[in-house]
């Protein structure tokens, strides 16, 4: 118990200094355009950190919410799936964002600080978007080229047993490029990543010959260079030529990508793309833990137009806060963030796919799990 309230005592500091911190950098505004008028009782601070892939979905998110709880400061620092977790084991954050699914051990953890009156946290997704493989690559990304590979051929790049750009079984998929022998430089995340789990997980599942490594949220190999966070690897895979990378598609800017061969046909990406694969999907009935929805991601499916290469990324919540205004507010915030209105709002912002209808009704129910009394 004394070590409980030890936690609980530093996760508010940290949580104090969080929201200190991240409004000093301005991220709470709301836009406000005279058409807002917030009749809401709720007010506080309240603080999230975790997937770097939805700040941008986030920070919209934070405007719409704030415009209808005019009482309400939120504050959500990106620093990445693996510490926005670990944070919000500690109980210093409302909610964490993550990339991946709680483990196992990650939700009998959550009793210790995190959720109250020894009931475990949930997971229910609130962002969807296709992980584009990006390049740059002189003659061909700088003509809105994109290039066709196969999974085969993207784990064997990633793990450094393709290194020449007119590779063979790159040039094969390509006839129409005139490709460079120029040499293939790998950036990968050197931080733990939800989205790296995300990407070598489509490896695992559709070329488990070229891709033996154990899933994992830090990047397995050698190969490459490691950069920080989603913004890390899209400024490295700008600076040179040859470079390929991975990253939430919200951040693709001008850079190429791979079309990714489904059957057989090129796909390439979208945000409707990667909705076909979640909507060819089931929800994983083997994890434990009460009102969790997680997506077992279908990365071999045949449907036609669905680019399999998907992010899904989670809101990680308890149904019981020590403090009832924190579990109205996470409440209220997960009804907004799931709605119809704030998945438009991550599709304006982030170019993000809506949750499928066959998700909305699990996550509803998880969400009203939530005891505000």
């Amino acid at each position: 118990m004394r070590k409980n309230a030890l936690v609980r005592s530093l996760a508010a500091l940290s949580g104090i200094a969080m929201l200190a911190s991240v409004a000093a950098c301005g991220d709470n505004v709301a836009i406000d355009d005279g058409s807002n008028s917030s009749s809401s009782t709720l007010s506080g601070e309240f603080a999230g950190a975790g997937a770097s892939s939805q700040q941008a979905a986030v920070d919209a998110w934070i405007s719409g919410f704030t415009s209808a709880h005019s009482g309400v400061t939120v504050a959500y620092n990106p620093t990445g799936s693996g510490a926005g977790v670990s944070s919000f084991l500690t109980g210093a954050i409302a909610w964490a964002g993550s990339d991946k699914a709680l483990s196992d051990d990650e939700v009998e953890q959550s009793k210790d600080a995190a959720c109250a009156d020894g009931t475990t946290a949930f997971d229910v997704p609130v962002y969807i978007s296709p992980i584009a493989v990006v390049f740059n690559l002189k003659g061909v990304s700088d003509e809105g080229e994109h290039i066709n590979m196969d999974a085969s051929t993207i784990a064997k790049i990633f793990d450094g047993k393709i290194t020449s750009w007119n590779d063979p079984a790159i040039a094969d998929q390509n006839p129409d490029l005139d490709l460079p022998d120029t040499a293939i430089t790998v950036v990968h995340r050197s931080d733990k990543s939800g989205t790296t789990q995300n990407f070598v997980s489509y490896f695992k599942d559709v070329a488990p010959d070229d891709w033996t490594y154990d899933l994992s949220e830090n990047w397995p190999n050698e190969v490459g260079q490691g950069a920080k966070g989603t913004s890390g690897v899209i400024s490295t895979v700008k600076q040179a030529d040859g470079t390929i990378g991975y990253a939430d598609f919200s951040q693709v800017g001008d850079l190429g990508t791979v079309a990714v061969k489904v059957g057989d046909q090129y796909t390439e990406i979208s945000a409707d793309a990667g909705s076909k694969v979640v909507e060819d999907s089931e929800i994983d009935e083997t994890v434990t833990g009460e009102n969790r929805v997680v997506v077992k991601l279908n990365h071999n499916t045949e449907a036609d137009g669905a680019y399999p290469i998907v992010l899904v990324s989670y809101d990680i919540a308890c149904p019981v806060y020590a403090d009832a205004s924190t579990a109205e507010f996470v409440k209220e915030w997960l009804t907004y963030v799931t709605s119809d209105e704030g998945q438009q709002a991550a599709q304006n912002a982030a170019g993000t796919a809506p949750l499928p209808s066959s998700l909305s009704e699990k996550v509803a129910a998880s969400i009203e799990a939530i005891q505000t009394k």
